[in-house]
């Protein structure tokens, strides 16, 4: 192997790291018919701002894993901190906790036209390889 070649190598490792860094696995069907299971979705870990109808990756306070739902409602107390009540599409009642933002806000899926960016089916890849 000469040095132009592991130099190739490790460009594409490095860009298939950076590009991994801004992409989550639909790992339920909670949000059908817009994603599905083992759809890889496209975010940007630092949103400006959410808004109600947007989705967002956040780290659920009643499940070991982060969620991936859309914003039904957002609010704010009386000491000024903001709370989004979510919801996924496919589910009938809304999440059993509000989600303080942007505390527990990872990301949110980066959506063109109202349409969330999507690489279908990839994702099957990474939860055969952790179990899910």
């Amino acid at each position: 192997m000469d040095l132009k070649e592991i130099a190739t190598y490790i460009v594409i490792i490095l860009i298939g790291i950076v590009v991994a860094q801004h992409m989550n696995v639909v790992v339920s069907g909670s949000m059908e018919p817009v994603m599905y299971r083992g759809d890889i979705v496209i975010v940007d870990k630092n949103p400006s701002s959410v808004q109600v109808g947007d989705i967002v990756v956040y780290k659920a306070t009643w499940i070991n894993e982060d969620v991936i739902h859309r914003v039904k409602e957002i609010y704010k107390t009386s000491n000024g901190s903001t709370y989004l009540i979510m919801k996924g599409d496919n589910n009938q009642v809304a999440d059993p906790y509000p989600v303080q933002y942007p505390d527990q806000v990872v990301s949110k899926v980066v959506s063109i036209n109202g349409q969330p960016l999507i690489i279908p089916k990839i994702g099957y890849i990474s939860l055969w390889i952790k179990g899910l």
